[in-house]
């Protein structure tokens, strides 16, 4: 195993953690792996599904925060939208032929990383948020997302009777993450004796939210509640409930500061909240602990938990904290 060694320096790619997410160029790419490749530190490389919301900014900033505490370089990549699959499966490509020495990865479709993974060789590789069928990993780190999705069903369950109908809207089509919280929500409604009318995708994209919701509204007036795979995508179906004076109950996922002031202001119902900056810590914990040759658990829960009204104010502490560091 290689041991870590050198001085306590930690690269941060396309600056600025509270900036936009999306704004790393080519340039700022090249330069970067340069500056690591000069200083014969061990690099951890961070491929997440986008760089442009702030739950990938929380990953970010607790992958950087354990690279810092180790002693090592964490390098974080991402493409603009979490549809560009192809874009990930070059970052990851990348990290490989650069010299990384381990790799974690948020992969937006688990099933398209595994052919370039063949070209890691014995290079320890997590997984973070997401998790793949890759039989060499050294550990998947990330929320239960069937419970999670179950707890979020039984949440909008809890709130309605028997017969009622709801809706689901999800991200993109084959990602497992979204695959896990829509069928966990689903069992929970079914069990419960609510009707789900539709479940329709929004590539967790906040206009095309908004788009899916009006037309749920339009063909089922009747709808009482929504549940939501992602933040961003609550929001926009917040929105579009907003555009149709509907009152149906939205009940969103992630946990981020805006979610949870919508919650604080009566917008969003409710979240199902995990922890992206502890799937971000913990993931470079494990990566570097299998450099170290420590032992590492298989499967490392993050936990999740459904915020309304009446628990978000110490919720919204905690985040806005870690994105003012």
């Amino acid at each position: 195993m290689r041991k870590i060694s050198g001085i306590l320096m930690t690269t941060i790619l396309g600056a600025g953690l509270l900036l936009s997410g999306c704004g790393d160029s080519e340039a700022s790419q090249s330069s970067a792996i340069a500056e690591e490749d000069s200083s014969g530190q061990t690099k951890v490389s961070v491929i997440l599904k986008a760089l442009n919301s702030e739950n990938w900014k929380l990953v970010q900033r607790g992958a950087m925060d354990a690279g810092k505490e180790a002693g090592v370089t964490v390098e974080v990549l991402g493409p603009n939208a979490e549809t560009e699959v192809e874009k990930q499966v070059s970052l990851i490509e990348d990290q490989i032929t650069s010299g990384a020495d381990a790799l974690v990865i948020a992969p937006s479709q688990p099933s398209a990383v595994l052919n370039v993974l063949q070209q890691a060789s014995d290079i320890p590789v997590v997984f973070a948020d997401t998790d793949a069928d890759y039989p060499k990993k050294v550990s998947f780190v990330g929320t239960g997302n069937l419970a999670a999705g179950q707890e979020g069903g039984e949440f909008i369950a809890s709130k309605l009777k028997k017969g009622d109908k709801v809706a689901i809207i999800r991200g993109a089509l084959g990602d497992k993450t979204h695959d896990d919280r829509t069928a966990g929500a689903e069992k929970a409604l079914k069990e419960a004796g609510i009707k789900i009318e539709t479940v329709q995708p929004a590539d967790s994209d906040r206009s095309k939210a908004m788009n899916v919701m009006e037309n749920i509204l339009q063909s089922n007036p009747d709808v009482k509640a929504v549940f939501v795979t992602s933040e961003e995508m609550a929001l926009g179906a917040l929105r579009g409930a907003e555009a149709k004076n509907s009152k149906v109950m939205v009940v969103g996922f992630d946990g981020n500061s805006e979610g949870l002031k919508s919650i604080q202001s009566g917008g969003l119902d409710a979240e199902v909240a995990q922890d992206p900056y502890k799937i971000g810590y913990l993931s470079v914990d494990a990566a570097v602990k299998e450099l170290n040759g420590e032992s590492v658990e298989k499967r490392i829960d993050t936990g999740a938990n459904v915020i309304t009204k009446e628990n978000v104010d110490e919720l919204l502490t905690q985040v806005t904290k870690y994105l003012e560091e």
